[in-house]
């Protein structure tokens, strides 16, 4: 019979999976817990559990009552382990992603010009009092409150406008109708 903590000297009744199951019976719920506490991460501390058990097991002539207690040795194990896990990541370099996909091409300025030019096309193919509400909210980034201040106008016909000077521009943009067709 064995006091808790220590462990009977290697026998042919304890070996290999037996000794394993044992250690985990008897000590894996604290040394979960202790790794839990040194890694506040709990697969990683599973990860530590396991390599313990497998020292414990490649080691077994160290678990002996001369040598002192088992808890002992399989805490210091895991402490252990957790100090080299610490180190290894220290000293390696941060590990990037691979990218697989080619880097983005830049749009050129060229190509924003271009769109400004058809933007201020399309603009123009609207009536002028849909252009004004539309260039006071998205150009100068109006609400459409302060947008009614601005032109003098009702909030209700600030919106009305806006609906469709955007309907017009959308069709002109798309090769549609010029948009002078829009209701006022």
């Amino acid at each position: 019979m064995t006091t808790p903590g220590w462990w009977p000297r290697r026998s042919r009744r304890v070996r290999g999976e037996d000794l394993v199951r044992s250690l985990y019976n008897e000590h894996g719920a604290s040394l979960l817990a202790y790794a839990t506490r040194l890694t506040n991460d709990r697969a990683a501390a599973e990860d530590i559990v396991q390599e313990t058990l497998l020292r414990a097991w490649k080691h077994s002539d160290a678990l002996t009552a001369e040598k002192g207690s088992v808890r002992g040795w399989l805490l210091t194990v895991a402490r252990n382990i957790v100090t080299d896990r610490a180190r290894a990541r220290a000293v390696r370099p941060p590990e990037v992603a691979e990218v697989t996909e080619s880097p983005s091409v830049e749009r050129d300025h060229a190509d924003q010009v271009v769109d400004s030019m058809a933007m201020l096309g399309a603009l123009d193919s609207l009536s002028p009092e849909h252009r004004e509400v539309l260039v006071e909210i998205y150009y100068k980034g109006r609400t459409v409150t302060e947008a009614a201040q601005a032109l003098g106008i009702a909030a209700g016909t600030v919106k009305s406008r806006s609906y469709y000077a955007l309907r017009a521009l959308r069709a002109v943009m798309s090769g549609g109708k010029t948009g002078t067709e829009v209701p006022r």
